[in-house]
């Protein structure tokens, strides 16, 4: 092993890929911090949107009991004035049950949409992870590379900093490039 030389063709390697790598390191990084933001953004928004439908269901079963009572109430009085009103509020109990039918549907779509919107967020934040961790360990790998003069390191380091570079590539371009299996390693 003979001394690091700024001139080396090595050394000269090292140092293109560490920049390459580090450039596209940090570039990531803040990109993948505003996916963050919006993931969670996006979070609170499914959250809502299934909340909203939740209270609109318990809407709907608090109108169709009401509408059940008073029509169970209903055989218990004779005055025709008084089935008239009971029948308008039991016309008008169910109405609202169908109403509220009709908006839970509109709601969960709205928060089926939303969860996409997650879902295609939580994609490109992996690809962003992925594409940093595979820098950062090009990064290392180069700095062992400069140390030990071992070329084969300078080959590991340079593939890491390849597929980090195409991860951050597919993670801007937004393309559905997803290595499940290693995902799930590190999950």
């Amino acid at each position: 092993m003979g001394s690091p030389d700024e001139n080396d063709p090595l050394n000269r390697r090292v140092s293109v890929v560490v920049a390459i790598a580090a450039t596209f390191l940090t570039i990531c990084n803040v990109k993948d911090s505003n996916i963050v933001q919006a993931m969670q953004q996006s979070q609170a928004e499914v959250v809502n949107r299934w909340a909203y439908f939740q209270a609109k269901s318990t809407k709907q079963q608090v109108a169709g009991a009401a509408a059940d009572e008073i029509d169970a109430l209903r055989s218990t009085v004779t005055d025709p004035a008084a089935l008239v009103k009971l029948d308008a509020l039991v016309a008008q109990w169910r109405a609202d049950v169908e109403r509220y039918e009709h908006e839970k549907k509109e709601i969960e779509a709205s928060a089926h949409a939303a969860e996409k919107v997650y879902a295609t967020l939580n994609l490109r934040d992996d690809q962003f992870d992925m594409s940093e961790a595979s820098l950062s360990l090009s990064i290392a790998l180069m700095g062992i590379t400069a140390l030990t003069r071992q070329k084969w390191l300078l080959v590991l380091g340079t593939v890491f900093a390849g597929f980090g570079i195409f991860m951050a590539i597919c993670g801007f371009a937004s393309l559905s490039v997803h290595p499940d299996a290693l995902a799930s390693l590190l999950t």
